[in-house]
């Protein structure tokens, strides 16, 4: 049996065949041998038409049944009128319980159109308003476990990247700002820096004037702001839309970041540099960050993309804040990680015995930090270094497997820990001692993390304020 709109396209296929050949529905009626008032319900989608009939109503119109089946509209009218039943027959709107918008012979496009739009608007919100944390983060560590079984490792984009950098006649080294510009130019686009960005925009892209507005360097050579450049191209490069979810805006913030790191460190430099290292069991992060001129975030994070995919080296990337919060990971190499019911990782605190907490520890923040640590998944090799923002302190730590430790830098070291979380007593849980000292006798006010009442991406710009980057363009025109 057909569905509602399936009837009310194939009666506007009808309709639309006979108002083409000039008859009344009395007319096209006597022809196929029913009365126009049951063709009326049949144009009208309120009545499933025999076989039979269809194939009279194709013969005498000169058609095929095929067509007249067909899931098109057949014309602007058709498919605003259809778009419109769609709307209304929407869980949304009946949940208003507000009556339908019949549609007649009079009502002008525009209208249905107007109408339509406040549908839309209708559907995003209602999106908008069910896109809890629950739904980001499921959002967030189902992108995360899907890319692990690709190696974190997106060979087109890299394949696009090349091409571009060959383009711009970059062959070798770190990518200078001149190089980006140059790129930009060949997209379009001119960069221009600008001290009134609005407060929520990494960046806004004029489509209209080729324009990718930045903000000024913070500090001379402002490295960040060729990754920023690169991210703004990579949207036009790889034909992204408006986000129409959580999961989509992901997808694209992983994709930017990703055609930017491949561009600031090439994928056929980048192996060339980290296979010799191999070769010379001399592999360092802050090396392959001072080769190319990136943040040691950047560097370990493009580990991710290559050590796995060229040298088949299994690891993990972890972004821990000073509180121990998990920022930002990645692991294929089968390291312990916390994790909520939904199998979310960011947010959660991580082992004070890790690297990756234990570095804070330490007093030299211009070098990496090694130790071993032995754990119910195994033994793993890290090399952490710390830093400090305005947001607080932080630490970035790459690791390994125990046998893949031997090619790295710092394998020496006989730092050494044993973790034994997810059980408690390893280091959330007070021994008994200073449990029975102070049971009952203390009482600690918690803090709540501000990100569990932050909005979700919102508006035509996830994320951002659309109206302060309207009101910028304007004043940029």
């Amino acid at each position: 049996m057909a569905t509602p709109l399936q009837l009310s396209t194939l009666g506007h296929r009808i309709r639309h065949q006979r108002v083409a050949h000039g008859y009344t529905l009395d007319e096209l009626g006597a022809i196929v041998g029913i009365a126009g008032s049951q063709l009326s319900l049949i144009e009208n989608g309120k009545r499933e038409p025999k076989l039979s009939v269809l194939q009279a109503i194709a013969s005498a119109t000169g058609t095929d049944v095929t067509d007249l089946l067909s899931n098109e509209p057949p014309n602007r009218r058709a498919a605003l009128e259809l778009d419109l039943e769609r709307a209304q027959r929407s869980p949304v709107f009946r949940r208003l319980g507000v009556a339908p918008v019949k549609v007649t012979k009079t009502m002008s496009d525009e209208t249905i159109e107007g109408i339509l739009a406040l549908h839309r608007e209708l559907e995003r919100r209602e999106r908008e308003s069910i896109a809890t944390p629950e739904e980001a983060r499921r959002a967030n560590t189902e992108l995360r476990l899907r890319m692990r079984e690709q190696n974190n490792y997106l060979p087109e984009i890299e394949k696009l990247a090349e091409k571009k950098l060959k383009a711009a006649g970059h062959s070798i080294g770190a990518l200078t700002h001149r190089t980006v510009s140059i790129m930009a130019e060949q997209l379009g686009f001119e960069l221009i820096y600008a001290s009134d960005l609005p407060h929520s925009a990494r960046s806004v892209t004029d489509l209209e004037n080729g324009r990718i507005y930045l903000p000024p360097a913070s500090i001379p050579g402002g490295h960040g702001l060729r990754s920023m450049a690169l991210q703004a191209m990579a949207h036009r490069l790889l034909g992204h839309t408006p986000p129409t979810d959580y999961a989509d805006f992901l997808q694209q913030r992983l994709e930017i970041n990703y055609y930017a790191a491949c561009c600031l460190m090439p994928e056929t430099a980048s192996v060339a540099f980290l296979a010799q290292a191999k070769k010379d069991r001399n592999l360092a992060v802050e090396d392959f960050r001072d080769a190319f001129g990136v943040t040691h975030e950047a560097a370990g994070m493009r580990l991710t993309n290559l050590l796995t995919q060229h040298l088949d080296i299994p690891l993990h990337f972890l972004r821990v804040d000073g509180a121990g919060a998990i920022n930002r990971v990645y692991e294929n190499d089968g390291l312990p990680l916390p994790m909520d019911v939904t199998g979310s990782v960011e947010g959660q605190v991580v082992c004070r015995k890790f690297a990756a907490r234990s570095a804070f520890a330490e007093q030299n923040r211009t070098t990496e930090h090694y130790q071993y640590t032995d754990t119910p998944g195994g033994t793993f090799w890290c090399s952490s270094q710390t830093g400090t923002t305005a947001d607080g302190e932080f630490s970035i730590t790459v690791g390994v497997p125990f046998d893949d430790a031997r090619w790295f830098r710092g394998r020496e070291t006989q730092k050494r820990a044993t973790s034994t979380c997810p059980d408690e007593s390893c280091c959330r849980r007070p021994d008994a001692d200073l449990t029975e000292r102070w049971q009952g006798k203390a009482w600690p006010s918690a803090r709540v993390h501000m990100q569990m009442f932050s909005p979700l991406p919102r508006g035509m710009f996830p994320g951002v304020d659309d109206g302060e980057v309207y009101a910028f363009l304007d004043r940029h025109a």
